[in-house]
């Protein structure tokens, strides 16, 4: 009997991809090192090569997400649309790209205590970006007389990122509503609040 092929995927890749198998499945705290390289099929070495720790690991799971959700908000806020527009899509997509990454979003609100203060620090300045952008809309609306401006900015930024963070306690893949519907629906809610 022959060997199976080894995986193509480059190495960070498939690090990754065993990582977050794994921390899904047992915690991070309760996965080794030894697992994430045994999984992957490469040395230690390897990892250490890509990350120089299993904290490094757990960062980029998380960081990625964030990258894609970024990339993605800095496209629809530069948008030749009209805010409310603007901020329905945005509102959307955070909640697709939450729910298509739902493994990357559960390890990183169970697990994010654990990381090292200084990547803590890290991560709190990424999405505080994030967040400064998408209240940027609520704001550039508000000011506009296009939302109410009965309730503060930051207040309703944290309303539907409060949502979308606890999607991974409820949302199941063989549930009734799409990725999309939910979106669709948690968008409405947030764009009804504001009407003026």
């Amino acid at each position: 009997m022959t060997d199976p092929a080894p995986d193509p995927a480059p190495v960070p890749r498939r690090l990754l991809a065993t990582a977050t198998r794994l921390f899904a499945e047992q915690g991070y705290d309760r996965t080794s090192v030894q697992e994430i390289v045994e999984g992957a099929g490469v040395t230690k070495g390897a990892m250490y090569h890509y990350f120089g720790s299993k904290d490094d690991l757990l960062h980029e799971i998380y960081a990625r997400l964030l990258r894609l959700q970024q990339e993605r908000l800095d496209r629809v806020a530069a948008r030749d649309a009209p805010v409310a527009e603007r901020l329905r899509a945005a509102a959307a997509d955070v909640v697709v790209t939450s729910i298509e990454n739902l493994d990357d979003a559960a390890i990183f609100f169970r697990s994010m205590h654990q990381l090292s203060p200084e990547k803590q620090k890290q991560v709190r300045a990424e999405r505080r970006r994030y967040h400064e952008r998408f209240r940027a809309l609520v704001e550039e609306g508000q000011r506009a007389g296009v939302f109410c401006r009965d309730t503060s900015a930051e207040l309703v930024v944290d309303y539907h990122f409060g949502s979308v963070h606890h999607l991974s306690a409820w949302y199941h893949a063989d549930g009734r509503l799409t990725p999309q519907q939910v979106a669709d629906q948690l968008a409405d809610l947030l764009m009804r609040a504001l009407r003026p």
